[in-house]
C-alpha cells in the first residue's frame, strides 16, 4: 500500500449505552475512523444517521476532531443507531436495536468516492439489504482492497453472506469463537485459519484470542504470533479490537512488516481497555502511535 491511498470506512455509526445511564460514541466503523483520523490518516466515514438529537451529536463529533463528513447521509425517517451494552466480568453483552438509520446507507448518497485504497467494512452494518447493495457498489472497484473486520452479533448474521463477504476481502480479521462459528473447527487452530485463508484466498487473516494474544497467517503459508503486553488498567473491552483494526489499517498503509503491526496494533488495543467505550477524545491519548 501507499501511504498517499485513501482509506474508505463504511458501517454503522450509534451510541453504546451502558447501565448507568452513560452513553459513548460507538459502532465498530465509527470507532476504526475515529482512530485512524488521530494517527493522521483522513479516512472517508460512509455512513447514516438519524435527524436526531444522537444524530446531531454524531455529525458535531466529528466535526470538532476534524473528520471528514460529506458522505454521512441523514435519514428522516430512521433513528440514530444504539446497543444497549451489560458488563459482565467486564465482558460486554450487545442488545442491538434493529431498523436504525444505518441499516439504509443509500448508494445514491454515495458519489465520487476514490476508485483505489482500503476499504474497511464489518459485518453488523450489512444486515439490511439496502446498506449491503451500496457496499457492493463500492467494493467493486478493481483497484480497491478490503479489509474485512467479522464482528458477529446474532441474529445479524448468516453463515453464507460472510462467505460472501470473505471471498471479496484481501485482510479478514475475526475473534477465535467467530472463527469456530463460521465452521472452521479444528483442535489447532493453526489449521482452521489455513483451511479459511486457503478457502477465500485471503492475503492475511488475523485472529485475535484475548489473553493469548493474536496470531496472523499470510498468504505465503507463514504464521505469526504475539502475546498481549500487560495492561496497566481496565475500565472494560469495549471497542477493543476496533483499535487493533484501526492501527493495523495505519501498518497496512505506512508498509509496515506483519511482526511489528501485529505489535504496535495489540498495545494500541490494551490501551483502548482503559477507556469507558472505544474512543479517546484527547490527541494525547495517541501521542505513543503517532
Amino acid at each position: 500500500m501507499k501511504m498517499n491511498e485513501p482509506v474508505l470506512v463504511f458501517g454503522e455509526a450509534l451510541f453504546d449505552c451502558f447501565p448507568n445511564g452513560e452513553q459513548v460514541l460507538g459502532g465498530a466503523p465509527f470507532n476504526v475512523a475515529w482512530h485512524l483520523q488521530a494517527f493522521g490518516d483522513q479516512p472517508l466515514f460512509i455512513s447514516r444517521i438519524g435527524n436526531d438529537d444522537l444524530g446531531q451529536k454524531i455529525s458535531t463529533a466529528m466535526c470538532d476532531w476534524g473528520m471528514d463528513t460529506q458522505s454521512i447521509q441523514i435519514d428522516q425517517a430512521h433513528p440514530t443507531g444504539q446497543v444497549e451494552i451489560n458488563l459482565i466480568e467486564n465482558e460486554p453483552q450487545y442488545t442491538i436495536t434493529p431498523y436504525c438509520a444505518y441499516d439504509y446507507i443509500s448508494e445514491e448518497g454515495v458519489n465520487n468516492l476514490p476508485s483505489s485504497g482500503i476499504l474497511y467494512h464489518g459485518t453488523l452494518g450489512l444486515r439490511n439489504d439496502v446498506s449491503r447493495a451500496c457496499l457492493s457498489r463500492i467494493a467493486q472497484q478493481p483497484e480497491m482492497k478490503v479489509f474485512l473486520d467479522v464482528n458477529l452479533r446474532s441474529p445479524w448474521w448468516q453463515q453464507q453472506e460472510v462467505f460472501d463477504w470473505l471471498s471479496q476481502a484481501h485482510w479478514a480479521k475475526m475473534n477465535e469463537e467467530e472463527l469456530q462459528q463460521l465452521g472452521f473447527i479444528s483442535p489447532d487452530i493453526s489449521e482452521s485459519m489455513h483451511k479459511l485463508l486457503t478457502q477465500f484466498q485471503l492475503q492475511q487473516l488475523i485472529v485475535t484470542q484475548g489473553e493469548k494474544g493474536v496470531m496472523v497467517l499470510s498468504s505465503d503459508g507463514r504464521f505469526y504470533q504475539q502475546a498481549p503486553v500487560a495492561i496497566e488498567h481496565i475500565v472494560d473491552t469495549v471497542g477493543a479490537g476496533d483499535g487493533f483494526s484501526s492501527l493495523y489499517i495505519h501498518g497496512l498503509r505506512a508498509g509496515w512488516p506483519i511482526e511489528k503491526n501485529m505489535t504496535i496494533a495489540q498495545h494500541f488495543a490494551g490501551k483502548v481497555i482503559g477507556l469507558r467505550g472505544a474512543i479517546a477524545t484527547t490527541e494525547d491519548f495517541y501521542q505513543d502511535f503517532l
